[in-house]
Protein backbone atom coordinates (compact mmCIF):
# COMPACT_ATOMS: atom_id res chain seq x y z
CA UNK A 1 0.00 0.00 0.00
CA UNK A 2 1.16 3.33 -0.92
CA UNK A 3 1.79 5.81 1.95
CA UNK A 4 -0.58 8.04 0.57
CA UNK A 5 -3.38 5.61 0.33
CA UNK A 6 -2.14 4.06 3.94
CA UNK A 7 -2.80 7.87 5.37
CA UNK A 8 -6.36 8.04 3.91
CA UNK A 9 -6.78 4.53 5.25
CA UNK A 10 -5.61 5.65 8.72
CA UNK A 11 -7.62 8.91 8.54
CA UNK A 12 -11.18 7.31 7.77
CA UNK A 13 -10.32 4.19 10.38
CA UNK A 14 -9.89 7.05 13.12
CA UNK A 15 -12.53 9.27 12.02
CA UNK A 16 -15.02 5.72 12.31
CA UNK A 17 -13.90 5.12 15.36
CA UNK A 18 -15.94 7.13 17.53
CA UNK A 19 -18.95 6.04 15.96
CA UNK A 20 -18.40 2.40 16.14
CA UNK A 21 -17.66 3.05 19.95
CA UNK A 22 -21.13 4.99 20.30
CA UNK A 23 -22.73 2.36 18.37
CA UNK A 24 -21.34 -0.58 20.87
CA UNK A 25 -22.29 1.80 24.21
CA UNK A 26 -25.56 1.76 22.81
CA UNK A 27 -25.81 -1.51 22.10
CA UNK A 28 -25.15 -2.15 25.99
CA UNK A 29 -28.05 -3.42 27.62
CA UNK A 30 -29.95 -1.03 30.09
CA UNK A 31 -31.68 -2.45 33.03
CA UNK A 32 -34.33 -0.18 35.54
CA UNK A 33 -33.87 0.47 39.25
CA UNK A 34 -37.48 1.17 40.42
CA UNK A 35 -36.78 2.63 43.32
CA UNK A 36 -39.40 3.17 46.40
CA UNK A 37 -37.06 5.43 48.86
CA UNK A 38 -33.81 7.46 47.88
CA UNK A 39 -30.49 6.96 46.53
CA UNK A 40 -28.69 8.01 49.34
CA UNK A 41 -30.08 5.48 51.91
CA UNK A 42 -30.29 2.79 49.29
CA UNK A 43 -26.14 3.38 48.32
CA UNK A 44 -24.89 0.20 50.28
CA UNK A 45 -27.61 -1.93 49.17
CA UNK A 46 -27.26 -0.97 45.36
CA UNK A 47 -23.49 -2.08 45.89
CA UNK A 48 -24.68 -5.19 46.74
CA UNK A 49 -26.50 -5.23 42.95
CA UNK A 50 -23.76 -3.91 41.66
CA UNK A 51 -21.33 -7.04 43.07
CA UNK A 52 -24.14 -9.92 42.23
CA UNK A 53 -24.23 -8.32 38.34
CA UNK A 54 -20.52 -7.90 38.17
CA UNK A 55 -20.34 -12.09 39.05
CA UNK A 56 -22.23 -12.57 35.82
CA UNK A 57 -20.25 -10.09 33.87
CA UNK A 58 -21.72 -7.32 34.05
CA UNK A 59 -20.04 -3.35 35.15
CA UNK A 60 -22.01 -0.50 35.38
CA UNK A 61 -20.86 1.78 32.13
CA UNK A 62 -18.92 -0.64 30.32
CA UNK A 63 -21.15 -3.64 30.20
CA UNK A 64 -24.74 -2.61 31.22
CA UNK A 65 -26.50 0.75 31.91
CA UNK A 66 -28.80 1.52 34.41
CA UNK A 67 -31.69 4.23 34.76
CA UNK A 68 -32.70 5.44 38.24
CA UNK A 69 -36.08 5.92 39.16
CA UNK A 70 -36.98 7.13 42.73
CA UNK A 71 -40.10 7.61 44.50
CA UNK A 72 -38.92 9.21 47.48
CA UNK A 73 -40.74 7.55 50.29
CA UNK A 74 -44.22 8.20 48.03
CA UNK A 75 -45.80 4.67 47.00
CA UNK A 76 -48.31 7.02 44.55
CA UNK A 77 -45.48 7.80 41.89
CA UNK A 78 -44.34 4.23 41.47
CA UNK A 79 -47.36 3.06 38.81
CA UNK A 80 -45.95 6.32 36.72
CA UNK A 81 -42.13 5.72 37.05
CA UNK A 82 -42.78 1.95 36.46
CA UNK A 83 -44.49 2.92 33.16
CA UNK A 84 -41.69 5.29 32.40
CA UNK A 85 -39.33 2.62 32.65
CA UNK A 86 -41.47 0.18 30.40
CA UNK A 87 -41.79 2.67 27.89
CA UNK A 88 -37.86 3.13 27.74
CA UNK A 89 -37.88 -0.26 26.79
CA UNK A 90 -35.60 -1.77 29.59
CA UNK A 91 -34.17 -5.38 29.10
CA UNK A 92 -35.08 -6.09 33.41
CA UNK A 93 -36.31 -4.26 35.30
CA UNK A 94 -35.02 -4.53 39.35
CA UNK A 95 -37.07 -3.41 42.25
CA UNK A 96 -35.92 -3.58 46.35
CA UNK A 97 -40.16 -3.63 47.30
CA UNK A 98 -42.97 -5.42 47.57
CA UNK A 99 -45.41 -1.63 46.20
CA UNK A 100 -42.47 -1.34 43.32
CA UNK A 101 -43.03 -5.12 42.94
CA UNK A 102 -46.52 -4.29 42.05
CA UNK A 103 -46.40 -1.22 39.99
CA UNK A 104 -43.88 -2.99 38.01
CA UNK A 105 -45.85 -6.02 37.40
CA UNK A 106 -48.98 -3.85 36.74
CA UNK A 107 -47.01 -2.05 33.91
CA UNK A 108 -45.73 -4.96 32.07
CA UNK A 109 -46.48 -8.63 31.44
CA UNK A 110 -43.24 -9.17 29.08
CA UNK A 111 -40.04 -7.33 30.56
CA UNK A 112 -38.38 -9.09 32.90
CA UNK A 113 -38.60 -8.28 36.79
CA UNK A 114 -36.49 -9.13 39.89
CA UNK A 115 -37.96 -7.87 42.85
CA UNK A 116 -36.95 -8.08 46.93
CA UNK A 117 -39.89 -8.90 49.06
CA UNK A 118 -40.35 -8.33 52.38
CA UNK A 119 -43.09 -10.93 52.92
CA UNK A 120 -44.69 -14.09 51.28
CA UNK A 121 -44.52 -13.05 47.40
CA UNK A 122 -47.01 -15.81 46.96
CA UNK A 123 -49.41 -14.53 49.35
CA UNK A 124 -49.11 -10.99 48.26
CA UNK A 125 -49.57 -12.27 44.59
CA UNK A 126 -46.34 -11.34 42.87
CA UNK A 127 -45.51 -15.18 41.77
CA UNK A 128 -47.68 -18.37 41.05
CA UNK A 129 -45.32 -20.43 43.49
CA UNK A 130 -41.62 -20.14 45.29
CA UNK A 131 -39.77 -23.00 42.59
CA UNK A 132 -41.79 -21.97 40.06
CA UNK A 133 -42.70 -18.51 39.19
CA UNK A 134 -44.27 -18.10 36.54
CA UNK A 135 -45.16 -15.25 34.30
CA UNK A 136 -42.05 -12.52 34.24
CA UNK A 137 -41.80 -11.94 37.91
CA UNK A 138 -38.81 -13.96 40.25
CA UNK A 139 -36.37 -12.67 43.13
CA UNK A 140 -35.39 -12.84 46.96
CA UNK A 141 -37.69 -12.80 49.80
CA UNK A 142 -36.34 -11.63 53.22
CA UNK A 143 -40.42 -13.56 54.88
CA UNK A 144 -40.02 -10.50 57.30
CA UNK A 145 -43.81 -11.14 57.82
CA UNK A 146 -43.27 -14.71 59.22
CA UNK A 147 -40.62 -13.70 61.83
CA UNK A 148 -42.94 -11.06 62.98
CA UNK A 149 -43.64 -13.83 66.21
CA UNK A 150 -39.62 -14.42 66.70
CA UNK A 151 -39.23 -10.26 66.88
CA UNK A 152 -41.92 -9.89 69.60
CA UNK A 153 -40.47 -12.65 71.28
CA UNK A 154 -36.85 -11.14 71.92
CA UNK A 155 -38.11 -7.97 72.68
CA UNK A 156 -40.74 -8.95 75.73
CA UNK A 157 -37.54 -11.07 76.29
CA UNK A 158 -35.28 -7.69 76.45
CA UNK A 159 -38.04 -5.88 78.27
CA UNK A 160 -39.85 -8.49 79.98
CA UNK A 161 -41.32 -5.11 82.06
CA UNK A 162 -43.56 -4.23 79.45
CA UNK A 163 -47.09 -5.22 79.14
CA UNK A 164 -48.35 -3.77 76.25
CA UNK A 165 -46.07 -3.51 72.71
CA UNK A 166 -46.43 -1.05 70.27
CA UNK A 167 -46.51 -2.22 66.35
CA UNK A 168 -45.72 0.85 64.07
CA UNK A 169 -47.25 0.40 60.07
CA UNK A 170 -47.23 1.99 57.14
CA UNK A 171 -50.63 2.40 55.86
CA UNK A 172 -49.83 2.56 52.92
CA UNK A 173 -48.24 -0.05 52.02
CA UNK A 174 -49.40 -3.44 50.96
CA UNK A 175 -47.58 -5.47 53.77
CA UNK A 176 -49.39 -3.70 56.35
CA UNK A 177 -52.77 -5.43 56.41
CA UNK A 178 -51.07 -9.44 56.60
CA UNK A 179 -48.43 -7.43 59.01
CA UNK A 180 -50.76 -6.52 61.63
CA UNK A 181 -53.05 -9.83 61.29
CA UNK A 182 -49.75 -11.93 62.03
CA UNK A 183 -48.25 -9.68 64.73
CA UNK A 184 -51.65 -9.62 66.69
CA UNK A 185 -51.67 -13.21 65.96
CA UNK A 186 -48.31 -14.06 67.60
CA UNK A 187 -49.03 -11.20 70.29
CA UNK A 188 -52.18 -13.00 71.54
CA UNK A 189 -50.10 -16.36 71.43
CA UNK A 190 -47.74 -14.99 73.64
CA UNK A 191 -50.35 -13.83 75.92
CA UNK A 192 -49.37 -9.89 74.97
CA UNK A 193 -50.66 -6.60 74.45
CA UNK A 194 -50.23 -5.37 70.87
CA UNK A 195 -50.91 -1.78 70.30
CA UNK A 196 -51.19 -0.62 66.52
CA UNK A 197 -49.64 2.51 65.62
CA UNK A 198 -49.72 3.93 61.37
CA UNK A 199 -47.56 6.10 59.94
CA UNK A 200 -47.05 7.19 56.51
CA UNK A 201 -44.96 10.17 56.60
CA UNK A 202 -42.54 11.69 58.81
CA UNK A 203 -44.79 13.78 60.79
CA UNK A 204 -46.79 10.91 61.41
CA UNK A 205 -43.90 8.95 63.03
CA UNK A 206 -42.76 11.93 65.14
CA UNK A 207 -46.35 11.82 66.49
CA UNK A 208 -46.52 7.79 66.53
CA UNK A 209 -43.06 7.90 69.17
CA UNK A 210 -44.73 10.73 71.22
CA UNK A 211 -47.68 8.39 71.34
CA UNK A 212 -45.72 5.06 72.42
CA UNK A 213 -43.92 8.02 74.91
CA UNK A 214 -47.68 8.71 76.14
CA UNK A 215 -48.98 4.93 76.75
CA UNK A 216 -46.27 4.07 78.51
CA UNK A 217 -44.95 1.57 76.27
CA UNK A 218 -41.61 2.28 76.22
CA UNK A 219 -41.56 -0.34 73.32
CA UNK A 220 -41.88 -1.10 69.76
CA UNK A 221 -41.64 -3.18 66.94
CA UNK A 222 -41.16 -2.20 63.27
CA UNK A 223 -42.82 -3.63 60.07
CA UNK A 224 -40.35 -3.30 56.92
CA UNK A 225 -41.03 -0.59 55.36
CA UNK A 226 -39.08 1.54 52.63
CA UNK A 227 -40.05 4.82 54.14
CA UNK A 228 -38.37 2.97 57.37
CA UNK A 229 -35.60 2.15 55.97
CA UNK A 230 -34.96 5.78 54.28
CA UNK A 231 -35.72 8.14 57.60
CA UNK A 232 -33.28 5.44 59.63
CA UNK A 233 -31.02 8.00 61.14
CA UNK A 234 -34.23 10.02 62.52
CA UNK A 235 -36.00 6.97 63.46
CA UNK A 236 -33.17 5.95 65.38
CA UNK A 237 -33.11 9.92 66.97
CA UNK A 238 -36.69 9.54 68.03
CA UNK A 239 -36.10 6.21 69.70
CA UNK A 240 -33.43 8.02 72.00
CA UNK A 241 -35.11 10.98 72.07
CA UNK A 242 -38.61 9.09 74.08
CA UNK A 243 -36.08 6.49 75.34
CA UNK A 244 -37.97 3.53 73.26
CA UNK A 245 -36.62 0.13 73.41
CA UNK A 246 -37.60 -0.86 69.70
CA UNK A 247 -37.11 -4.48 67.57
CA UNK A 248 -36.30 -3.47 63.92
CA UNK A 249 -35.88 -5.55 60.34
CA UNK A 250 -32.43 -5.07 59.22
CA UNK A 251 -28.95 -4.97 60.81
CA UNK A 252 -28.31 -1.34 59.56
CA UNK A 253 -30.52 -0.06 62.12
CA UNK A 254 -28.61 -2.36 64.96
CA UNK A 255 -25.39 -1.43 63.69
CA UNK A 256 -26.30 2.42 63.71
CA UNK A 257 -27.09 2.01 67.97
CA UNK A 258 -30.79 0.45 67.90
CA UNK A 259 -31.32 -1.86 70.51
CA UNK A 260 -31.61 -5.14 68.33
CA UNK A 261 -32.78 -6.39 64.97
CA UNK A 262 -34.14 -9.81 63.55
CA UNK A 263 -34.03 -10.53 59.72
CA UNK A 264 -31.72 -11.61 56.98
CA UNK A 265 -28.96 -9.43 55.68
CA UNK A 266 -30.41 -7.17 52.86
CA UNK A 267 -26.84 -6.99 51.80
CA UNK A 268 -26.72 -10.79 50.94
CA UNK A 269 -30.46 -10.84 49.44
CA UNK A 270 -29.11 -7.51 47.36
CA UNK A 271 -26.41 -9.31 45.88
CA UNK A 272 -28.35 -12.46 44.73
CA UNK A 273 -30.55 -9.97 43.06
CA UNK A 274 -27.69 -8.91 40.93
CA UNK A 275 -27.02 -12.48 39.91
CA UNK A 276 -30.46 -12.71 39.22
CA UNK A 277 -30.72 -9.92 37.12
CA UNK A 278 -27.38 -10.67 35.64
CA UNK A 279 -28.52 -14.35 34.49
CA UNK A 280 -31.56 -12.62 32.91
CA UNK A 281 -29.34 -10.85 30.67
CA UNK A 282 -27.73 -13.87 29.75
CA UNK A 283 -30.82 -15.73 28.68
CA UNK A 284 -32.62 -17.38 31.41
CA UNK A 285 -36.34 -16.66 32.34
CA UNK A 286 -37.72 -15.64 35.42
CA UNK A 287 -40.08 -18.47 35.29
CA UNK A 288 -37.36 -21.35 35.86
CA UNK A 289 -35.44 -19.16 38.44
CA UNK A 290 -37.10 -20.27 41.84
CA UNK A 291 -37.74 -17.10 43.74
CA UNK A 292 -34.59 -17.83 46.99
Amino acid sequence: MRRRDFIIFLAGAMAAWPLAARAQQKSMPVIGVLGTGSPGPAAPLLAAVRQGLSETGYVEGQTVAIEYRWAEGRFDRLPGLAADLVSRKMKVIWTGSVPGAIAAKNATSSIPIVFFSGGDPVRLGLVDSLARPGGNLTGVSGFHLELMPKRLELLSELVPQAGVIALLVNPNSPLAEPMMEDAQEAARAKGLQLRVLKAGTESEIDAAFATVAQINTGVLVFETDPLFFSLGDHILALASRHAVAAIYTTRSFSAAGGLASYGPSLSAAYRRLGIYVGKILNGAKPADLAVQ
